[in-house]
Protein backbone atom coordinates (compact mmCIF):
# COMPACT_ATOMS: atom_id res chain seq x y z
CA UNK A 1 0.00 0.00 0.00
CA UNK A 2 1.30 3.17 -1.13
CA UNK A 3 1.26 6.30 1.58
CA UNK A 4 0.05 9.22 0.38
CA UNK A 5 2.00 12.56 0.24
CA UNK A 6 -0.38 15.86 1.54
CA UNK A 7 1.29 18.92 0.62
CA UNK A 8 0.09 20.67 4.30
CA UNK A 9 1.58 24.43 5.20
CA UNK A 10 4.27 23.71 8.04
CA UNK A 11 3.49 26.29 10.11
CA UNK A 12 6.24 27.15 13.09
CA UNK A 13 8.64 27.09 11.34
CA UNK A 14 10.70 29.60 10.47
CA UNK A 15 14.11 29.99 9.21
CA UNK A 16 15.99 33.30 9.71
CA UNK A 17 15.78 33.84 5.65
CA UNK A 18 11.93 34.12 6.07
CA UNK A 19 12.11 36.87 8.47
CA UNK A 20 13.74 39.31 5.65
CA UNK A 21 10.54 39.02 3.78
CA UNK A 22 9.04 41.26 6.75
CA UNK A 23 8.23 44.84 6.93
CA UNK A 24 8.36 45.91 10.41
CA UNK A 25 6.66 49.38 10.84
CA UNK A 26 8.56 52.03 12.33
CA UNK A 27 7.51 51.58 16.08
CA UNK A 28 8.68 48.02 15.79
CA UNK A 29 12.15 48.57 14.60
CA UNK A 30 12.10 51.18 17.38
CA UNK A 31 11.55 48.41 20.01
CA UNK A 32 13.85 46.22 18.64
CA UNK A 33 16.56 48.82 18.67
CA UNK A 34 15.56 49.28 22.34
CA UNK A 35 16.16 45.82 23.21
CA UNK A 36 19.89 45.63 21.00
CA UNK A 37 20.84 48.89 22.89
CA UNK A 38 20.29 47.57 26.60
CA UNK A 39 21.66 44.21 25.52
CA UNK A 40 24.78 46.55 24.13
CA UNK A 41 24.97 48.41 27.41
CA UNK A 42 24.76 45.12 29.75
CA UNK A 43 27.19 43.06 28.05
CA UNK A 44 29.76 46.07 28.13
CA UNK A 45 28.98 47.03 31.51
CA UNK A 46 31.92 45.06 33.22
CA UNK A 47 34.64 46.31 30.68
CA UNK A 48 33.29 50.13 31.22
CA UNK A 49 33.45 49.58 34.78
CA UNK A 50 37.21 48.15 34.77
CA UNK A 51 38.44 50.76 32.26
CA UNK A 52 36.47 53.62 34.82
CA UNK A 53 38.35 51.78 37.79
CA UNK A 54 41.56 51.67 36.53
CA UNK A 55 41.48 55.64 35.18
CA UNK A 56 40.34 56.34 38.38
CA UNK A 57 43.52 54.84 40.81
CA UNK A 58 46.36 57.36 39.65
CA UNK A 59 46.81 60.45 37.76
CA UNK A 60 49.32 57.89 35.65
CA UNK A 61 46.77 55.59 34.89
CA UNK A 62 44.05 58.34 33.94
CA UNK A 63 46.82 59.69 30.96
CA UNK A 64 47.31 56.74 29.90
CA UNK A 65 43.48 56.20 29.51
CA UNK A 66 43.18 59.79 28.53
CA UNK A 67 45.93 58.89 25.58
CA UNK A 68 43.57 55.66 24.88
CA UNK A 69 40.68 57.28 24.08
CA UNK A 70 42.43 59.31 21.54
CA UNK A 71 42.33 56.27 19.09
CA UNK A 72 39.36 56.68 16.32
CA UNK A 73 38.36 53.24 16.72
CA UNK A 74 38.16 53.80 20.38
CA UNK A 75 36.12 56.73 19.56
CA UNK A 76 33.72 55.13 17.33
CA UNK A 77 33.18 52.51 20.14
CA UNK A 78 32.54 55.35 22.86
CA UNK A 79 29.86 56.89 20.27
CA UNK A 80 27.88 53.27 19.71
CA UNK A 81 28.09 53.28 23.74
CA UNK A 82 26.70 56.69 24.20
CA UNK A 83 24.48 55.80 20.89
CA UNK A 84 22.95 52.55 22.91
CA UNK A 85 22.30 54.51 26.01
CA UNK A 86 20.98 57.33 24.64
CA UNK A 87 18.30 55.24 22.91
CA UNK A 88 17.72 53.05 25.52
CA UNK A 89 16.79 56.22 27.21
CA UNK A 90 14.67 57.93 25.08
CA UNK A 91 12.93 54.58 24.13
CA UNK A 92 12.57 53.88 27.67
CA UNK A 93 10.72 56.78 28.02
CA UNK A 94 8.59 56.14 25.06
CA UNK A 95 7.60 52.31 26.73
CA UNK A 96 6.67 54.32 29.88
CA UNK A 97 4.04 56.63 27.73
CA UNK A 98 2.60 52.95 26.46
CA UNK A 99 2.38 51.34 29.89
CA UNK A 100 0.25 54.41 31.04
CA UNK A 101 -1.88 53.53 27.49
CA UNK A 102 -0.83 56.68 25.84
CA UNK A 103 -0.13 56.56 22.30
CA UNK A 104 -1.24 53.06 21.50
CA UNK A 105 -2.66 53.96 18.22
CA UNK A 106 -0.99 53.52 15.39
CA UNK A 107 -0.53 57.39 14.09
CA UNK A 108 0.54 58.01 17.87
CA UNK A 109 2.95 54.88 17.88
CA UNK A 110 4.79 55.64 14.80
CA UNK A 111 5.42 59.84 15.73
CA UNK A 112 6.49 58.70 19.11
CA UNK A 113 8.89 56.16 17.12
CA UNK A 114 10.04 58.81 14.86
CA UNK A 115 10.90 61.30 17.90
CA UNK A 116 12.74 58.83 19.77
CA UNK A 117 14.91 58.40 16.90
CA UNK A 118 14.91 62.29 16.19
CA UNK A 119 16.12 62.77 19.81
CA UNK A 120 18.55 59.93 20.08
CA UNK A 121 20.45 60.49 16.76
CA UNK A 122 20.59 64.12 17.15
CA UNK A 123 22.22 63.99 20.90
CA UNK A 124 24.45 61.31 19.71
CA UNK A 125 25.42 63.58 16.88
CA UNK A 126 26.43 66.16 19.53
CA UNK A 127 28.11 63.73 21.48
CA UNK A 128 30.08 62.77 18.38
CA UNK A 129 31.03 66.75 17.68
CA UNK A 130 31.89 66.73 21.30
CA UNK A 131 34.01 63.72 21.22
CA UNK A 132 35.69 64.48 17.77
CA UNK A 133 36.61 68.08 19.49
CA UNK A 134 34.75 70.00 16.94
CA UNK A 135 33.83 72.09 20.00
Amino acid sequence: MSEVVKNRPRFGVMRLIDATGYRLPLAGFVSILHRVSGMLMFLLLPFILYLLDKSLTSEISFAVFQKFTTNVFVKLVILALAWAYLHHFTAGIRHLFMDLHMGLDKDSARKSAVGVLLISLTLTAVVALKLFGVF
